[in-house]
């Protein structure tokens, strides 16, 4: 056990740093250990990991000195950040620098940052396409961690930035499962047109960042593109269909419609999935499925997780 190296795992009790964590524990045969950092080391979740074998601390991103000693000694860390818990880009961008200053300063071997894309490198502000949110962001939950990045690079640490997909949990937690219709049927209510959007299980994000650290410095300076799968919009509602055994339909949403849809965040996803339909050919060819099945043996396909998790998804 002591020869082992110990990767400190942000957001340990959400979706892609669980994945990760159970990943390092379910292998008892691996080089690393793990050490799981949460605000809270008294939740449930939080003791069910420290039940499990891992190293529970607490951490609070935006206090830079408890994450300098949340790194302490680790030669791996996987960060991510949670923007849909404050809907605020200078928070995230904070907490980012944050973790890399963190980084830097605890001589940590390897980083792998959850990001996703600066879209204002593709759409300007000036560009009517989309509208500008927030003053000076097109999609503020891509574009604060984009911007974030040279945080990591400035200071040279070693990071590997892992560039993220449309997560199909989201059918489950974020409101997104497909609503029964006047006519009866099922409608899956996405604006991507007839678009592939990039799709992945949270889970196998960990599973893929796994991989990365197993690889050792061979990722080091890189983007590396994840999904599961391509698909459009018909094709995810014919999995539903199939999985089910009743009709699903897809409802090709416009886009300033789903921006009109008023929830909190629907302008920024809106925005969002109107980036991933116009840049297509760039956002699907980053997120390769090959590499990401090279990084994880056991990536699931949408059908399959579909399958796993049909009674999850809260449909009336």
């Amino acid at each position: 056990m002591s020869d082992k190296k110990t990767i400190a795992v942000i957001g340990a009790t959400g979706a892609q740093g669980g994945g990760l964590v159970r990943s390092i524990l379910n292998d008892n045969n691996g080089d690393f250990r793990v050490r799981a950092i949460t605000r809270n080391v008294d939740s449930d979740k939080a003791r069910a990991l420290a039940m499990s074998g891992a190293e529970v601390v607490s951490a609070d991103l935006d206090n830079a000195e408890s994450i300098k000693d949340a790194f302490k000694n680790a030669y791996g860390v996987f960060a991510v950040t949670n923007f849909w818990e404050h809907f605020s880009p200078e928070k995230e961008i904070s907490q980012i620098k944050n973790i890399a200053e963190a980084a830097k300063s605890s001589g940590v071997k390897h980083v792998i940052f959850s990001t996703l894309e600066d879209t204002r490198n593709w759409v300007s502000l000036e560009d009517g396409r989309m509208p500008t949110l927030m003053g000076k962001y097109k999609v503020p939950h891509f574009d604060g961690k984009g911007e974030a990045e040279h945080f990591f690079t400035d200071l040279n640490v070693p990071v590997t930035f892992l560039l993220t997909s449309f997560y199909w949990d989201n059918f489950i937690y974020f409101g997104m499962e497909p609503k029964k219709g006047e006519d009866g049927k099922y409608a899956l209510n996405i604006p991507m047109g007839n678009k592939k959007l990039p799709g992945i299980a949270a889970e196998d994000i960990g599973k893929c960042a796994y991989g990365i650290f197993k690889n050792g410095n061979e990722y080091i300076g890189k983007k590396v593109g994840i999904a599961g799968e391509h698909l459009t919009g018909k094709e995810m509602a014919d999995a539903f269909s199939r999985v089910y055994g009743k009709e699903f339909v897809y409802n090709a949403v416009p886009f300033d419609v789903f921006r009109g849809f008023g929830f909190p965040g629907a302008e920024d996803l809106g925005n969002m999935f109107q980036f991933k339909h116009d840049f297509e050919d760039y956002f699907c060819g980053i997120r390769k499925l090959d590499e990401s099945k090279s990084l994880n043996p056991d990536l699931q396909s949408f059908e399959f997780w579909l399958k796993s998790h049909k009674d999850k998804i809260p449909m009336e």
